[in-house]
């Protein structure tokens, strides 16, 4: 499966959460091409601070395929994951997240990241999850763009 269509699927994700007055992030998980889940960020909305959009479809694939472990998926996310979204893709076994957005942009649209990257967490927790960024990354900042230009506030 191409990296742009699962890279799609999470950005349509986003961009129902920008509809319904939530953030500018969204994911999807597929398993061997099939869609298990999408999530928007809810974190706003439901007043639930872990509500980011890649806890949110860790925990419907979890539910969907009977599991915690997501050991065959690739995780797709518009925004490359906090260490709390990261952590969760390390203790759900996912084997690969791909993200189109870095930390640093969401950082520089006024949102509150602990700019860490996940190179930098993968290698000081030697960790084997597979990581690839910037794919289709300017449809990304578009996000961003859109919420900051619709009134979005910074976290």
């Amino acid at each position: 499966m191409k990296d742009e269509k699962g890279m799609r699927v999470a950005i349509a994700a986003a961009r129902r959460g920008l509809k319904s007055g939530g953030g500018p992030f969204g994911c999807a998980i597929f398993r061997h091409g099939k869609l298990v889940a999408s999530a928007c960020n809810r974190v706003v909305k439901t007043n639930d601070a872990t509500a980011h959009s890649e806890v949110r479809a860790i925990r419907l694939a979890g539910r969907k395929l009977g599991t915690p472990f997501l050991r065959d998926c690739t995780l797709y996310s518009t925004t490359e994951p906090c260490p709390m979204c990261y952590s969760a893709c390390h203790w759900a076994k996912i084997k690969r997240v791909v993200y189109g957005s870095f930390i640093a942009d969401a950082a520089r649209f006024g949102l509150n990241e602990l700019r860490i990257p996940a190179e930098k967490m993968k290698r000081i927790g030697y960790d084997k999850i597979e990581l690839k960024g910037g794919v289709l990354r300017e449809e990304c900042l578009e996000l961003f763009k859109g919420w900051w230009a619709s009134g979005g506030k910074p976290y």
